[in-house]
């Protein structure tokens, strides 16, 4: 049976040790929030090219038409647009575990690990195991 702490809040029943559950050289998926960065215009959010640069242009970073003519007289449902960007849940495949350091309860991982500095992420082993690499090409022998 749990016992509940300060204010009423639930504890974890048993305690999961990291270094039970990985070891050196293991594939884990890694899941978090990534960082918000605001209202942003379509160039950054969804990469649209943007407009001409000079010669008499007003349209720099404009996403251009968005619709077709009088029909359907409406813009199409899906249209990439800005909006804010950021701050979805992300998981990034198959990192690479380079050592799981069992004193200070750490686990280092090659990659890159969505979300801010200090922020909570989700790790689990690889759904999908990465692929062994090619062995390195051998020169022919000369006769």
């Amino acid at each position: 049976m749990c016992t509940a702490g300060a204010g009423n809040a639930p504890l974890l029943c048993r305690a999961v040790l990291v270094f039970t559950l990985f070891a050196d050289g293991d594939r884990v998926d890694v899941t978090g929030v990534s960082r918000g960065k605001g209202f942003q215009g379509v160039m950054k959010r969804h990469g649209f090219s943007g407009g001409g640069a000079s010669h008499g242009s007003m349209f720099h970073r404009a996403p251009g038409s968005i619709g077709a003519s009088s029909y359907p007289s409406r813009v199409i449902k899906g249209m990439r647009g800005p909006g804010r960007m950021g701050g979805d849940r992300v998981t990034v495949r198959n990192l690479h575990v380079m050592q799981v350091n069992v004193d200070e309860h750490v686990l280092v991982v090659k990659g890159a690990v969505p979300g801010a500095p200090g922020g909570y992420v989700m790790v689990r082993k690889a759904i999908a195991a990465g692929r062994e690499p090619a062995p390195a090409p051998v020169a022919p022998k000369k006769k």
